[in-house]
């Protein structure tokens, strides 16, 4: 069996070797305010645009409410100026536009969709439209295969939901002026925290660009016309947990052990081949994803040759068995497994639990 059967998509496995010892040297009991708060918020913020490669003139916030209140904080304060193509292929990047059209009430919105497995034709989008898109869709295991389609000469902002793509997938920051997510993703964090990346373009809009509507305060990135710089220095909107930025540096400095960002991929894409080589050993599984291209190395989702009742089924087995929790297809998708593949899981424990899917498969069918 796995020596870990935690392939969770959200909150995810922690990483190999982790135990509650990494957190003796938490701030606790101190203000976010004090010295000793500020810095350890610095701290996560310089090693984050350390390992990420983030650009030096690129900003870094750590925001309340997990990838979504970023991505939200970005949208309210940001859409308005432009018309918007949302692009979507699964429930998150849905929700996005139920945001812009339902909530915000924008009015010029181009809907770019596709079902569950496929994308839709990234080259649609204009380059004089704001665009929104989940750099991997959690819950289809699709993701963009990079970000060419994305014009250097553009005018518009592309918000880029890139939860559970950072850490794991290549970002080439050129092409993202919004980038959000949640450290309880590809590195195993805590859950509740956003981070959120903005480019000298998405400050500019920001600093140029007033939404006619109410912001509440957890919204709101300005002041008097001007970025409240601060929230990107590590005085945040508001009381982080300081026991989960702690947990943050400490996946952050496990990053350096194994190589970087470039060791983070390569771990990725090992679990992600243990899966392809399952599938092809096996005709009836399959991935949800129909173009290798855009098939996601952290959010994989398989599909079975066989009824939904039997796959739930099956996904019970392996909780009992003690061989895999929590991979069940996301309840809007078609019935499916999801698997995480993030790097903090060891390609080990993925090729342990291949044979384990197989026995189960026999053993309803």
């Amino acid at each position: 069996k796995p020596n870990c059967p935690e392939f969770s998509s959200g909150p995810c496995k922690k990483r190999p070797g982790w135990t509650p010892a990494v957190l003796e040297t938490a701030a606790l009991g101190r203000s976010h305010r004090s010295k000793l708060g500020k810095k350890k918020l610095q701290e996560a913020i310089d090693q984050t645009r350390e390992v990420l490669g983030v650009p030096s003139d690129y900003k870094i916030g750590i925001m309340p409410a997990s990838d979504t209140g970023a991505i939200e904080a970005a949208m309210w304060s940001m859409l308005g100026a432009k018309p918007v193509d949302v692009l979507h292929w699964e429930s998150f990047g849905k929700g996005w536009l139920t945001d812009v059209a339902k909530q915000l009430k924008l009015q010029d919105v181009n809907e770019l969709t596709a079902d569950y497995g496929d994308i839709p034709d990234l080259k649609a989008t204009n380059p004089d439209h704001d665009i929104i898109f989940t750099f991997n869709g959690t819950t289809s295991g699709v993701r963009v295969p990079d970000l060419d389609w994305i014009s250097d000469d553009r005018t518009g902002i592309t918000f880029n939901d890139a939860t559970s793509a950072v850490f794991a997938m290549d970002v080439d920051w050129s092409k993202a002026d919004v980038t959000t997510y949640s450290w309880q993703k590809v590195l195993g964090g805590e859950g509740a925290h956003g981070v959120m990346i903005l480019s000298p373009r998405a400050v500019e809009r920001l600093e140029t660009y007033t939404p006619d509507r109410p912001l509440p305060k957890i919204f709101r990135l300005t002041k008097g016309g001007k970025l409240i710089d601060g929230i990107f220095k590590g005085a945040t909107i508001n009381t982080p947990s300081m026991v989960c930025v702690e947990d943050y540096i400490d996946a952050l400095n496990w990053c350096g052990e194994v190589g970087g960002l470039k060791g983070l991929i390569a771990r990725s894409q090992a679990n992600l081949q243990v899966l392809d080589d399952f599938v092809t050993k096996n005709e009836w599984a399959g991935f949800l994803a129909k173009d290798p291209s855009t098939r996601s190395s952290t959010s994989v989702c398989l599909t079975l040759d066989t009824t939904p009742e039997k796959i739930k089924k099956i996904v019970s087995l392996l909780e009992e068995e003690g061989a895999a929790y929590d991979i069940g297809g996301y309840r809007d998708a078609p019935p499916s497994l999801r698997i995480w593949c993030g790097a903090t899981v060891e390609k080990e424990d993925v090729e342990a639990l291949c044979p384990w899917i197989e026995w189960a498969y026999n053993e309803v069918n």
